[in-house]
């Protein structure tokens, strides 16, 4: 397997040892697919669309996002990328996910209302193949990790973002990169969306994750967690956690 930039260390035996077969879409996803139907590619069918996003301006990577349910606090520690030429990228991403405060008046953390963005662009990679997360759920409090598949659906929905124009707004320009979210919730789960050409959220994956044995930052923080704000705290005292409704 070909490294770009290395897993850490903990989690490379759990990826040489994990077979993955190879994704039947390859090339970079904003110019070529060796997907071909009828002696041409789905690129070519698209540039030749009415709606066509071949001239609108791009940037050559795409982007990973995190959102979190409102006021369930989480911190990603860790992500990491490989993409589908078998390429691994670390460090794709950490910090505060997405979410919101809208108010106490009802149980707005219950299920997923809005995906948020915020990200970073993982640059130099190609379409996703899987991804690794390790995230605090803070108001828990709760450290889990997990390897997530990306199927084909996804990277069909990320290369038409940036391929096509949106046919309610025929008249603005293709999404300037594609992207992907990872909806972190409390008791483990990981849920996975990517924009399509109309910048709407598709459901594409959704799997458990794992606890870290070693618990937050792998065990270097004598077992502090990242601090529970007042506004989750004052909900959670009031609602909850609605674990089963994500």
């Amino acid at each position: 397997m070909a490294v770009g930039n290395q897993l850490p260390s903990v989690y490379e035996e759990q990826v040489a040892n994990k077979p993955y077969p190879l994704m039947q879409l390859t090339g970079r996803f904003g110019n070529e697919s060796i997907h071909r139907s009828a002696g041409c590619t789905a690129v070519d069918w698209l540039s030749s669309h009415p709606l066509s996003g071949k001239n609108d301006p791009h940037l050559p990577w795409w982007s990973l996002n995190f959102t979190e349910p409102y006021y369930m606090k989480v911190w990603v520690e860790d992500t990491a990328v490989e993409d589908i030429n078998g390429i691994l990228f670390r460090r794709t991403g950490s910090g505060s996910a997405a979410g919101g405060n809208p108010g106490y008046n009802k149980e707005w953390a219950r299920g997923w209302d809005a995906v948020g963005d915020t990200g970073k662009p993982v640059v130099g990679a190609d379409l996703p193949k899987r991804i690794f997360v390790r995230w605090q759920s803070v108001v828990e409090p709760q450290t889990y990790r997990a390897w997530v598949d990306i199927p084909e659906e996804a990277l069909q929905i990320m290369r038409k973002a940036t391929a096509q124009r949106c046919s309610l707004y025929p008249e603005r320009s293709s999404s300037y990169l594609a992207s992907l979210y990872l909806g972190l919730a409390s008791g483990g789960i990981v849920q996975v969306w990517a924009r399509d050409e109309c910048y709407r959220p598709v459901k594409v994956a959704r799997v458990q994750a794992e606890i870290e044995p070693l618990g937050p930052h792998l065990g270097k923080s004598n077992g502090h967690y990242y601090p529970l704000p007042e506004n989750s705290k004052r909900y959670i005292e009031k609602y909850g956690i609605p674990y089963g409704s994500w």
